[in-house]
Parts: structure tokens; C-alpha cells; sequence
């Protein structure tokens, strides 16, 4: 049914809270705001980050244009290994990649972050595509990430049936929807309780080898 499996990155190949929260923070503080409790900036982990910290501090675009800044200032060369792969992936992407599927990341992490990240824990090998925001502004929604990876695969009309998107917050289900495709929501990331079926999921699952099943039509 499946041929090409787009994946988000943070919250579903990755469990990265602790480098995110932790640049978040940093960003913060050098707008002058103290948040000690990094479990409060975890919403922060999958939305793009202007848009965060506009929705969540109310900072202006240009206030918020200064805190991505220093969140990367950190990020590159710091939070980036402040993370770690979530138990079963490498097999999955392994499986699925094997069984002839075409893999693909499409995150809001911009893109030279998520190669990196890929690289570092041996599992660019099983992408074909991996695409996210440049620095300059590119690609600033989720659905904007998944046209750019419909775009690369030259899929469009009734060839999107061809492809389904595994993400962990409502921006992956909601950027799927936009984009025509369905979605799997994984509950082991970052959503709230109850996110993922309001955002119309239209398959839940708890573990990464319950991605395969859905893919695999079990």
C-alpha cells in the first residue's frame, strides 16, 4: 500500500528533550527570562521555534528571530549530543528499508542539524531524503517539510497515496493532512495527552516496530 515513509525527527527517531529544552533555556535567559524547570519548555520540542516562542513567551518575530539565535548558538555544537536514539529504531528504518520501502526525514529541526544528528548515530544510511528549514528562512512549516520530500520523490495527485508520515506532535499530523497524506502518531515522544487523536492521526501506536505493522498492512 506504502512506498515512500516520511519521519519526523525529534520525538520519533530521537528522544532529544534534554539538548532542546536545555538551548531553549539559554535562549531565555539571555532575553532575560529565568525557567528552571526544563519539563516546562517541553513543548517546545517539535513545533518550529519562532513560532514557539511567540506562542509561548509572546515575543515579538524579530524577539523571537534573537532567541533562535542563541538556541543555535548552544545547539550546534552542544545540544546537538544532548540526545539519544529511541530503543528499536535502528532496527525499524533497518526493516522497512530491507523490505524495499523508500525512507525519508522531514523535520522542522533545520536541515543541517538533522543530517548531523543522522550521521551521528549511523542512520543516514537509511534515507533516501532527508529535508528541514534552512537557515534562510526556508520551508518554515511542517507541511512546507513534507511538500519539499513529495517534491523530491516527483510524487503529486494520486501518487501521494504512495506515502504516509510518522510523527509524534499534532504539526506532523496537521502538515500530513495539508499535504493529503495520512499519519501515524507515535505516543512515546512529546504530544499531550489526547494530541494526536485531535489532530486526526489515523494510526496511534506506543513502539517503533508498531510503525512497521501499520506500514506492512498487519
Amino acid at each position: 500500500m506504502y512506498k515512500y515513509i516520511l519521519f519526523d525527527l525529534d520525538g520519533t527517531l530521537t528522544d532529544s528533550a534534554d539538548g532542546i529544552t536545555k538551548c531553549v533555556q539559554y535562549a531565555l535567559k539571555a532575553r532575560g527570562i529565568d525557567e528552571p524547570d526544563l519539563n516546562n519548555l517541553r513543548p517546545f520540542i517539535g513545533p518550529p521555534l519562532v513560532e514557539s516562542f511567540m506562542n509561548f513567551y509572546g515575543m515579538t518575530e524579530e524577539e523571537a528571530n534573537f532567541c533562535t539565535e542563541k538556541y543555535r548558538e548552544r545547539f550546534a555544537g552542544t545540544g546537538i549530543y544532548e540526545n539519544k536514539i529511541y530503543p528499536g529504531v535502528p532496527e525499524l528504518l533497518e526493516q522497512l528499508k530491507n523490505a524495499g520501502y523508500t525512507l525519508a526525514v522531514a523535520t522542522s529541526k533545520p536541515v543541517v542539524f538533522a543530517r548531523r544528528v543522522a550521521d551521528y548515530f549511523d542512520i543516514a544510511q537509511y534515507f533516501d531524503y532527508i529535508t528541514g528549514p534552512d537557515f534562510d528562512g526556508s520551508l518554515p512549516t511542517k507541511a512546507d517539510v513534507i511538500d519539499d520530500a513529495l517534491a523530491h520523490f516527483n510524487l503529486t495527485g494520486a501518487g501521494k497515496a504512495q506515502s504516509i508520515m510518522v510523527g509524534d506532535r499534532r504539526h506532523d499530523i496537521l502538515g500530513a493532512k495539508a499535504c493529503g497524506l495520512k499519519a501515524i502518531g507515535v505516543t512515546y515522544g512529546y504530544a499531550a495527552p489526547g494530541e494526536l487523536e485531535q489532530a486526526g492521526a489515523d494510526y496511534i501506536v506506543n513502539t517503533p516496530q508498531q510503525i512497521a505493522k501499520v506500514v506492512e498492512g498487519e
